[in-house]
């Protein structure tokens, strides 16, 4: 058994105007992508995305939501001039999700790839603040997901999972796993409830916004499982489980740990050795008790008329993630997200604020401990609410967990020369590396791209081609780098056979 599969990481990013706080933030956010677009001389454009293989309505139960009947939120396809859209140089797409900027990671085949091209997006949306401080009064960005006033907005996380895997079965293993999930990889909020109602700190950022176990919407009714069925990868193959309900990691030790241990769970589940009891009787309300105790001995009912911890709960799935790699086999990357997994449950298991140092959450909640017994602040102080979405700002002078790690507060798996590198480069090993390395050296002949399909113009043959890329492990840097090295597309394209 191994970690590695197909997967990649989704940020949506608070934005702000100093100064204006009634600013639009679609406007806004497109003009964050527009400004990146235009300095690395990509273009920019909601018609730069290919929507054709998009179908955001297709329910993983095996039914489809009439167009008719959808929310407006959930159609994709939508034309809107503010929706501006741009394929990156490393793979990865920038675009407008409602009113925020993402950064889309490329595909990646590892729980450390997904950190490194994940932080390589930090550093995208920081130099775009940069270039926009030029011209007063800018535009800030934060990577978190709720403004603390009843918005929330996602980070997202995608992984492949074999199509022969029954649906019912991915509920069934991963739901408790994301109820208790978030004491390992929770970003840390000041406010209880979606508007702040009650004053307080809890683990999870999202958590309050989640009002159902299983569903296909993702910006309301929010379900602890989605089942938003959207391959982007061959469909009789593949499913894409679209997770909805991280929170946007800034510690390398929490994200990895993140991606990591949901994608071992999965793969137990598709061996279909999830061999202990461990459902939860109330799963939201459930996600909502843990999420509200920075103790971490809340317990929470199991169908079994047991009554767990979170911690107890992931520790029963590492013990079974533990036990099958014994049997099966393991490699490095598997080894290291096991070490960690082990580790971190074993900090929060004896005191939580002995991972101060691993998790986003307890170290949020150590500095702000620390203003609250200098200054003798109660949580419901407005001045807590600004350190916490300070800690998520993107300028390193400015966000308060750069600052953190700068000074060595915080575990660093990942070191700045390789983030930096992701910034332009794709992953070697994925399709990722045939599509940014298109936009990079053939952009001008780019009419749209997607993450299955590239449509380039063909000056010399006189029509559009389009590139499947159902595999995403194919056409990667030893497929495609030699065929890349030309500069006439229409070569290209012959040499890829479409």
């Amino acid at each position: 058994m191994s970690v590695r599969r197909v997967m990649g990481v989704e940020t949506e990013y608070g934005i702000s105007v100093p100064g204006q706080p009634q600013a639009n933030p679609m406007a806004a956010s497109g003009e964050v992508v527009t400004t990146y677009a235009r300095a690395h001389g990509l273009r920019a454009a909601h018609g730069a995305w290919d929507y054709s293989d998009e179908h955001p309505l297709v329910d993983a139960r095996g039914f489809e939501v009439p167009r008719s009947r959808a929310d407006l939120s959930q159609l994709t396809d939508i034309e809107d001039p503010t929706l501006a859209n741009v394929v990156l140089a490393n793979g990865a797409r920038l675009y407008v999700d409602h009113a925020h900027p993402e950064y889309s990671s490329p595909e990646v085949t590892s729980p450390r790839d997904a950190v490194v091209w994940d932080r390589a997006g930090e550093l995208v949306m920081r130099e775009v603040v940069q270039r926009l401080a030029a011209t007063p009064p800018g535009i800030n960005l934060y990577k978190n997901n709720t403004d603390g006033k009843g918005s929330s907005y996602g980070t997202h996380e995608n992984f492949l999972v074999t199509r022969r895997t029954p649906f019912e079965r991915i509920i069934a293993g991963l739901t408790p796993f994301f109820v208790a999930r978030q004491v390992m990889c929770g970003a840390g909020r000041v406010g209880i409830g979606q508007e702040s109602e009650h004053a307080g700190y809890q683990i999870s950022s999202r958590s309050d916004f989640f009002e159902a176990p299983v569903g296909l919407e993702t910006t309301f009714k929010r379900p602890i499982i989605n089942t938003r069925d959207e391959p982007h990868a061959d469909p009789d193959t593949w499913r894409r489980l679209h997770v909805i309900i991280g929170d946007a990691n800034q510690a390398d030790v929490a994200n990895l740990v993140k991606t990591g241990s949901t994608s071992l769970v999965l793969a137990l589940i598709e061996a279909d050795a999830i061999d202990r009891g461990l459902e939860v009787l109330h799963p939201v309300e459930a996600l909502k008790v843990i999420s509200h105790d920075p103790t971490c001995t809340a317990t929470v009912r199991m169908r079994d008329g047991r009554d767990l911890t979170a911690v107890q709960i992931l520790t029963e799935y590492l013990e079974m993630a533990t036990a099958f790699v014994e049997r099966e086999g393991s490699d490095p990357a598997t080894d290291e997200v096991l070490a960690h997994w082990e580790r971190i449950l074993g900090l929060l298991a004896n005191d939580p604020m002995d991972a101060v140092a691993d998790i986003d959450w307890v170290a949020k909640l150590n500095l702000l401990e620390r203003y609250r017994q200098r200054d003798g602040m109660a949580w419901g102080d407005p001045r807590l609410t600004a350190i916490d979405i300070q800690f998520s700002d993107v300028r390193p002078e400015k966000g308060i967990f750069h600052t953190l790690e700068r000074a060595g507060r915080i575990t660093r798996l990942t070191n700045d020369e390789e983030v930096r590198a992701a910034v332009s480069t794709p992953p070697a090993d994925t399709r990722a590396w045939l599509r940014g390395g298109v936009v990079e050296r053939l952009g001008q002949h780019v009419v749209s791209a997607s993450w299955d399909s590239l449509v380039l113009r063909l000056p010399r043959a006189g029509r559009i081609a389009r590139v499947s890329m159902l595999d995403p492990l194919a056409h990667g840097r030893d497929e495609t780098e030699s065929l890349l090295a030309t500069d006439d597309v229409d070569d290209l394209v012959t040499g890829l056979g479409a």
